[in-house]
């Protein structure tokens, strides 16, 4: 089966349930490719998934992203401190790395929260995203059953009709 959306693979089943033949005496019964269905089925299982796999893939890279600004903070404080602890001999300098050593820590901690920031809006984004596709395949899916089932009671009510004309005969 060609790559079709989910929406366009709910349309063609909706159509082909349509129009398919009725059974005799059976009006809530038609007859469908049992093949077809199934592939259509098995498309849109398909497709679900590689909605949710990009969620996850969205979390695991601002896990990622959080991980690699936690330990490129720890390299900086670590460096700072070093840094600091060599400079330690003589006050002046001691007190200006203490400074300096302060201020990157500052800095990593600003960049950290930034980064959350980022991968937080980023997330919040993609999933909200995810969501507003789902909630729209979901509505689809919704719609399609109320024609469908608008659909079958108006036939009911045509065979109903047909019946008692048929015994007015």
């Amino acid at each position: 089966m060609n790559e079709q959306n989910i929406e366009q693979i709910i349309s063609a089943l909706y159509d082909m349930i349509q129009d398919a033949r009725g059974l005799p005496l059976g009006a809530d019964k038609c007859i469908v490719e049992r093949d077809k269905v199934l592939d259509m089925l098995d498309e849109i299982i398909a497709q679900l998934p590689v909605e949710l796999k990009q969620a996850r893939t969205i979390v695991e890279s601002r896990n990622e992203l959080i991980g690699q600004a936690r330990r490129e903070a720890e390299t900086v404080i670590r460096q700072a401190q070093e840094k600091a602890a060599e400079l330690v001999a003589e006050e002046a300098i001691y007190k200006e790395a203490k400074r300096q050593c302060q201020e990157m820590v500052l800095q990593t901690q600003s960049l950290m929260a930034d980064l959350r920031k980022a991968s937080n809006d980023y997330m919040d984004d993609a999933l909200r995203r995810t969501e507003e596709a789902i909630a729209m395949s979901l509505e689809d899916v919704k719609n399609t059953r109320n024609k469908f089932a608008a659909l079958v009671e108006a036939q009911e009510k045509r065979a109903a009709a047909s019946a008692s004309e048929a015994g007015e005969i």
